[in-house]
């Protein structure tokens, strides 16, 4: 069964992390375009995030808390994790919150604004936020996949 949730946690942060670089990518190559364009790059963006980031996210937290229980299970204690492991946990935890409740309202409202009409200001305002989340929530989310790859 562990192997379940361990295949289950790799595919949520795989989803989570392509999905981000799927959208990072599409952003540089958006500023090449007009502001028509953007709009639908952004559109886009959205449907990245919610349909491979949110849910890569939700899937990597929840697997992980499914198997630091069942770790803890077996071995009677939560004491004796690793320095890289609890990194990999909190540096996880973080960037998915910020995924979740920052980075996909955000991107929900970029994709219903008009860039180029009266909300042209407010659609560069959510941009920007846009940008900073989901920086800092990759960056987050590679460091987990290092602490990760570190824990043993």
């Amino acid at each position: 069964m562990i192997r379940f949730w361990l295949f289950l946690h790799l595919l949520g942060f795989t989803m989570w992390l392509g999905g981000g670089i799927a959208a990072m990518v599409a952003g540089v190559a958006g500023k090449r375009e007009d502001r028509g364009g953007v709009g639908a790059i952004t559109r886009a963006q959205a449907s990245v995030h919610k349909a491979v980031i949110a849910p890569g996210a939700l899937l990597a937290v929840l697997s992980g808390l499914i198997l630091t229980f069942s770790v803890a299970g077996r071995t009677g204690e939560l004491v004796g994790f690793s320095l890289w492991l609890v990194i990999m946990q909190g540096a996880g935890l973080l960037g998915a919150l910020l995924v979740l409740l920052i980075g996909l309202p955000t991107a929900a409202k970029l994709s219903r604004l008009d860039p180029t009409g009266p909300g042209a200001a407010y659609f560069d305002e959510l941009r920007t936020r846009q940008k900073i989340v989901s920086s800092v929530s990759g960056t987050l989310a590679l460091l987990a996949l290092v602490a990760g790859a570190l824990v043993r």
